[in-house]
């Protein structure tokens, strides 16, 4: 297994503005923070997926208010977050990080097989990009304790759907600290 951690939607605008997901964001930091630092003590690629749209967006035309707009601070990692010389900011203008870039690309590149997605929301763009890594024929492993939702009922049902599922192992529930025992092991 050669994974590559990827961070989902941890950017400024969540973190210096109060949605509700912001208090739960804040809350796996650590986690997020041990996965990054584990994944570069042993070489793997780190990769901040970040929200990056445009002013008149058409995401924008539901209930989702502007945020994270592209260029501006708002869109970049989250200040509370680790970053290293080396780990990738890739913006994206939709909920998956496979959409429209060039994630597929890269991984492959970096010789990457498996996804390990966390960050925020996990019933939103934290799926969508696990789904889509498998749908990439990349592995994907769901990080329960370094993903949020802004309900944790909503975060537990949306972890649960995918513990038991038809794709294990290509898609997979696991703690941080699982994930780093599998790949050490």
């Amino acid at each position: 297994m050669r994974p590559a951690v990827v961070i989902i939607d941890m950017v400024r605008d969540t973190f210096e503005h109060e949605f509700p997901i912001t208090p739960h964001a804040r809350a796996i930091v650590p986690a997020v923070n041990r996965l990054t630092a584990w994944a570069r003590g042993h070489d793997l690629p780190v990769v901040f997926a970040c929200d990056s749209f445009l002013q008149d967006d058409f995401i924008f035309g539901g209930r989702m208010k502007p945020h994270s707009l592209r260029d501006t601070p708002g869109s970049e990692p989250a200040a509370e977050l680790e970053r290293r010389q080396g780990d990738v900011v890739l913006a994206k203008r939709r909920f998956s990080a496979f959409f429209k870039t060039d994630l597929d690309q890269s991984l492959r590149t970096w010789g990457v097989d498996t996804a390990v997605v966390c960050g925020i929301a996990t019933h939103f763009c934290v799926l969508a990009t696990a789904l889509d890594a498998v749908c990439h024929d990349f592995r994907a492993v769901l990080v329960e304790d370094a993903t949020a939702s802004y309900s944790p009922v909503l975060h537990r049902q949306a972890l649960d759907l995918y513990r038991k599922n038809p794709l294990h192992p290509l898609l997979q529930v696991l703690s941080a600290g699982e994930v780093m025992a599998m790949v050490d092991g």
